[in-house]
């Protein structure tokens, strides 16, 4: 690729694609969550998304990572997108970002 890749601006517009993802139960997007672990952009534009969800049991186990790849993938710029479901460290609400918590009473 000759053009050199705006990593920043395309995080940004990642984790704007990742507040449109909910876990339907929980009223807040999967990044307010704390359910994405980290975003790595390689020199490609070639995304690798670690996350995790509330719980193994969740009900959306199946389908969420998968939304979540299909939508980055869409984002301007990103070439190719994979999501890993990590349980390693396991998700607590200590994660949630201070506008999760409030939105569910929290604080």
């Amino acid at each position: 690729m000759s053009e050199t890749i705006d990593k920043k601006k395309l995080e940004e517009d990642i984790i704007a694609v990742l507040k449109t993802c909910y876990d339907p139960e929980i009223p807040v997007d999967i990044y307010e969550l704390g359910l994405i672990y980290d975003i790595h952009i390689d020199d490609e534009a070639n995304v690798h998304i670690r996350m995790t969800l509330t719980s193994p049991m969740c009900p959306v186990a199946g389908t969420l990572p998968g939304e979540v790849e299909q939508k980055v993938k869409q984002v301007p710029g990103v070439r190719d997108a994979r999501v890993e479901v990590v349980w390693d460290p396991p998700w607590s609400m200590d994660m949630m970002s201070e506008a999760a918590k409030l939105e569910l009473g929290f604080l």
